[in-house]
């Protein structure tokens, strides 16, 4: 690539992946924006009620990601291929998935919130508060499924800037509705989930501009229900829905040994953390959802040489990021831990700024997992994103929090997430060393 392709490229890539990583952070503000007015309002109780609730919001989350990110890096080779009408075909069969998955999300809130709320550890304390939020948040499920798969799309479609807009707005209107639901109409956990549940409504209606200004360059067309693109998208959007899948994991497996070691106290206490890890994590989601169409469409041109160079900023970004956000988190752990802590507990304040320390260290290993899984989907490699995501999200995860709890107490809670990720990372390198060996091998 000459000096003038590669500036071309870099400037692609800052405006892709600086709009993205907005759109992600502000995705994240769903969820915080609830644990700081809950904190306000409903005290420990209710920071633990939500962290139990928390888990399907990412099922719901990485269902709408899994489709959004699977159809679009598909529709994108299509395109670039100029097949068009394959595009719109798995634009429809994105479509048809996301109302399949609506309507049984939408079913387990009607039926089956009271057993979702036991399952997830509400005790006699946080039952009733832990139901209700997950009850309207599934009902809200078609709407949070159908703008994740939206903004991939449009994102995909050459307008980065809608997309960003598009998430932005609506979690600016998810904080102004936290506020004036739980804080002056005083409404408690119900107004803290239905201002959650009406952001991605916000969302859609900028998303629909594409649409209405005839922007788009895809469509939905009338057409069988296609199995194999079904399939396809599946296949290359897993890894999303692992990432997310694997966070509910974690969070639940996390919860039910907190409760054991310090009860709803230590829930509250990890629950500051992980919502805190919904901003990082976001970050990072919002750097490799930025390359994606990038990477997608210099894959579907043959173009391996622009693969390596848009891989390469990719991981110097995150990493500069990652270096950056854990130096801010290490040095006003404390300060961030008390902003959610309205009851003032000096025991509260201590553990989650311990935790933050512990648990972010984990960054730099998180920012090059994240970042080489979506390359390897965005490539049409799944395998190989589907060991990383499988790895960080199940296989080592979940074994590392009970050894180390074991071994270290809550302590050793915080650390499972840095020993995954590390684990993880090294075989991250090696199957990234192996795909440029590969690469280099061609060239020759």
């Amino acid at each position: 690539m000459n000096a003038c392709k590669d500036r071309t490229l870099l400037k692609q890539f800052a405006k892709y992946v600086s709009l993205s990583v907005l759109a992600m952070a502000a995705i994240s503000c769903y969820i915080l924006a609830d644990t700081y007015f809950i904190s306000l309002k409903l005290g420990e109780t209710g920071l633990s009620a939500l962290n139990l609730a928390l888990p399907v919001y990412y099922f719901i989350h990485g269902t709408g990601l899994m489709l959004g990110m699977g159809g679009s890096t598909i529709c994108s080779f299509y395109k670039s291929r100029n097949k068009a009408w394959q595009a719109d075909r798995i634009f429809t069969c994105a479509l048809y998935l996301a109302a399949i998955f609506s309507v049984l999300f939408f079913a387990a809130g009607a039926f089956l919130s009271d057993d979702i709320a036991t399952l997830s550890g509400a005790d006699s304390q946080t039952f009733a508060m832990t139901e209700i939020y997950i009850r309207v948040l599934l009902y809200f499920s078609p709407a949070f499924i159908l703008n994740n798969v939206l903004v991939c799309f449009i994102r995909n479609d050459g307008a980065p800037r809608l997309a960003m807009l598009s998430t932005v707005c609506s979690s600016l209107s998810n904080v102004i509705s936290d506020y004036i639901l739980i804080i002056i109409c005083n409404m408690g956990m119900f107004g803290a989930v239905l201002a959650t549940g009406l952001a991605p409504v916000i969302g859609i209606a900028i998303s629909s501009a594409h649409f209405i200004r005839r922007k788009n360059t895809f469509r939905a067309v009338k057409c069988v229900p296609d199995i194999r693109g079904a399939g396809k998208i599946f296949a290359l959007g897993f890894p999303s829905l692992v990432e997310q899948f694997s966070a509910a994991i974690v969070i639940l497996v996390f919860n039910f040994i907190i409760l054991d070691i310090s009860g709803n106290a230590g829930v509250a206490a990890y629950g500051i953390v992980a919502n805190i890890s919904l901003v990082t994590s976001a970050v990072f989601s919002g750097v490799s959802q930025g390359i994606q169409p990038l990477i997608s469409r210099a894959h579907g041109e043959g173009d391996t040489a622009r693969e390596k160079v848009l891989l390469k900023y990719a991981i110097i970004t995150g990493v500069i990021l990652a270096a950056i956000i854990y130096a801010v988190l290490f040095s006003f752990a404390k300060p961030l831990a008390e902003v959610f802590n309205s009851g003032n507990s000096p025991d509260l304040t201590l553990t989650a700024a311990e935790g933050i320390r512990i648990y972010f260290s984990a960054l730099i290993f998180l920012a090059v997992n994240v970042v080489a899984c979506t390359f390897f989907s965005s490539t049409e490699r799944p395998l190989p994103a589907h060991i990383i995501s499988l790895l960080r999200g199940l296989i080592v995860i979940i074994p590392s929090a009970y050894i180390l709890s074991a071994l270290k107490g809550f302590t050793g809670v915080w650390l499972a997430f840095p020993a995954t990720e590390a684990i993880t990372a090294v075989v991250c390198a090696a199957m990234l060393a192996v795909w440029l060996k590969k690469h280099i091998q061609q060239k020759k």
